[in-house]
């Protein structure tokens, strides 16, 4: 083989394993029950916002007596062990033999809230063998509000298999990502009151900057508009004398003083009588 065939030999062969690499690293993710055109948007909203839990793994160990010894295996919408390609969002694993069980599966999801609440749901797991008529297992996840806290407490709550039908694995999880939307508590009248504070206060420390740095202005002149300021307070003495002023300003006193005038002379009889003599 020539060597330039040799090296578009090794082009190709490097390339095909580069697309099976990234291939098995992209793991598979949450496909809701039913075809992709009936998946509601609310559907879709609630994966969008279970996303940011997908990175991470949760384990609880139960052990019940030497009959029951088991750990759980969970993510969410995301295959446990994506080698395995089994579609296992969570399995369980028995410690004593190793042997696996799917509970739920990611391809056979459901989801739906309430107001502080999610509840993911697998099913398609491994039949049960002697419970539940043989049906397939499914795993019922209850991801309740918990505000400043990604993912915590999962924890297994009970597994109804005493049934007929419709048996399920329930379990629990505290996170953010179920808690709703935070309201604003300021009012609109409240908004309009910083937005004109601020305005304010952009006005007098900007204007300060520069009448004190770009104009050059001292003392009381490196206020802004100083001198509208300055006369401000007349203008509205004006206007308040204006508005509020019932009579004409050249209407006459209602009352006149008394004049020196008007005043009797002072009586020059004196009370010489009352002196003692």
């Amino acid at each position: 083989m020539s060597p330039p065939c040799h090296t578009s030999a090794l082009l190709l062969v490097f390339m095909a394993l580069a697309a099976a690499g990234a291939e098995q690293s992209e793991e598979r993710s949450c496909d809701v029950i039913g075809d992709e055109s009936s998946e509601s948007q609310m559907e879709r909203a609630l994966l969008k916002k279970l996303e940011p839990l997908s990175h991470m793994r949760f384990n609880v160990t139960v052990e019940k007596g030497k009959t029951e010894n088991y750990i759980y295996h969970f993510r969410v919408c995301r295959e446990v062990n994506s080698t395995s390609h089994d579609f296992g969002g969570l399995v369980q694993t028995n410690r004593e033999n190793g042997k696996t069980t799917v509970i739920g599966r990611i391809n056979e999801t459901q989801v739906f809230n309430g107001s502080d609440w999610i509840m993911l749901i697998y099913k398609g797991g491994d039949s049960y063998g002697s419970h539940c008529s043989g049906e397939k297992r499914r795993a019922v996840i209850m991801i309740s509000c918990k505000r400043g806290v990604t993912a915590s407490s999962f924890s297994i709550i009970s597994e109804e298999r005493e049934k007929e039908q419709e048996c399920f694995y329930l379990f629990e999880m505290d996170s953010s990502v179920a808690c709703p939307a935070e309201n604003s508590h300021l009012s609109v009248g409240s908004i309009l009151l910083i937005t004109f504070v601020s305005l304010i206060a952009v006005y007098i420390i900007g204007g300060f900057l520069y009448q004190r740095l770009v104009v050059g202005a001292k003392g009381m002149e490196q206020i802004p508009h100083f001198a509208f300021w300055q006369d401000l307070g007349n203008l509205v003495a004006d206007g308040c004398d204006f508005v509020c002023r019932s009579k004409p300003r050249n209407a006459p006193a209602a009352y006149r003083g008394v004049g020196d005038d008007q005043l009797g002379e002072e009586s020059e009889e004196r009370d010489d009588h009352l002196l003692p003599m």
